[in-house]
């Protein structure tokens, strides 16, 4: 009998999109000769859909042996969604409700690692009013105490959705607005330069415990930076293995091994970085939920430069999770 494998995707997220691709490429990837799976499509009101039709969770996961969370963004990765499937006993991919919360949150984690002694920008995180004047307030007190150009981003979130980077008054003010659309707390963040890495980390896989795939390098195009639009309109160079030193891969694996364990990781997750002439920045931790399959993401093309197929990858954290439940 086939494992029925249910695949969450969508949901009430900006990252709505790529949770789709992300769902569909497990599906299609998914080893039909030994999972049964079934699409569980969750609007962006965040209704429950199982064969086109709207449903209650209790419905769309009947006799559903483990759901594979692909939900990027609020509810899949902040913990909302993990009650549920944790409230019916629905095993799923991808970290706890706790750890996910954690991951999910850009400066509680820069915190977390920096107590364990690894480099992350300087920042701070402000609540964006309403009021324009406030906000016109708020921008000239960062403008004046934080290095520029900053980086600006949601605390929360992920795909670089509402990240800007700003080099003046007028851009920070402007970048506050932005992603204070997505969530209202923004990270404010001193702009690290440097060549950006990513590495994927994969739990009991190749006989180890905790098992990092190759730094990735991303090359964006010159004068822009890896945010929403370059990310998935193919204009970005990844290289992997990324031209880094023996010593800065080895760095990068480690930490990213490091924030894997410390957030609470399972199964998998992914670690961004920024390699500069000051050292190794951490940037953020994206758990399972978070990091895209898409034919644009990096974990995939990871994946194929260590020769492992994405269905066996598929597979292999099936199991992990049947296993994590038993």
């Amino acid at each position: 009998m086939r494992t029925v494998v249910g695949v969450l995707r969508g949901g009430p997220s900006s990252e709505y999109d790529v949770s789709l691709k992300s769902g569909a490429t497990v599906l299609r990837e998914m080893d039909a000769q030994k999972y049964e799976p079934r699409d569980i499509f969750i609007s962006r009101g965040g209704e429950w859909h199982l064969h086109g039709v709207a449903v209650p969770p209790e419905q769309a996961l009947f006799e559903v042996d483990v759901a594979w969370n692909a939900l990027h963004g609020e509810y899949g990765e902040d913990g909302r969604l993990h009650r549920v499937l944790d409230t019916l006993g629905v095993p799923y991919t991808g970290s706890d409700a706790s750890a996910s919360a954690l991951a999910f949150h850009k400066q509680r984690t820069k915190d977390l690692l920096a107590q364990n002694g690894i480099k992350v920008a300087h920042g701070t995180v402000v609540s964006v009013p309403q009021d324009e004047d406030e906000q016109e307030t708020l921008a000239i007190e960062i403008f004046r105490t934080l290095p520029h150009p900053a980086i600006v981003k949601p605390v929360v979130g992920g795909s670089s959705v509402g990240v800007a980077v700003a080099d003046s008054f007028h851009t920070l003010a402007a970048a506050l607005r932005h992603a204070a659309a997505v969530s209202p707390d923004v990270l404010v963040e001193e702009m690290i330069r440097g060549r950006e890495a990513t590495v994927g980390v994969i739990d009991d896989f190749r006989g180890q415990k905790t098992y990092a795939l190759m730094p990735v390098e991303i090359i964006p195009p010159p004068n822009r930076f890896f945010d929403y639009e370059v990310k998935y309109n193919g204009q970005t160079t990844e290289r992997v293995p990324g031209n880094f030193s023996n010593a800065e891969k080895a760095e990068l694996e480690r930490v990213a091994v490091l924030a894997h364990q410390l957030v609470g990781a399972a199964h998998f997750s992914r670690s961004d970085f920024i390699v500069s002439r000051r050292g190794i920045y951490f940037l953020e931790i994206n758990s399972a939920q978070a990091v895209g399959l898409t034919e644009e993401s990096l974990l995939p093309k990871a994946l194929r430069a260590a020769g492992a197929s994405l269905s066996h990858f598929i597979d292999h954290v099936i199991q992990l999770a049947r296993r994590t439940k038993l």
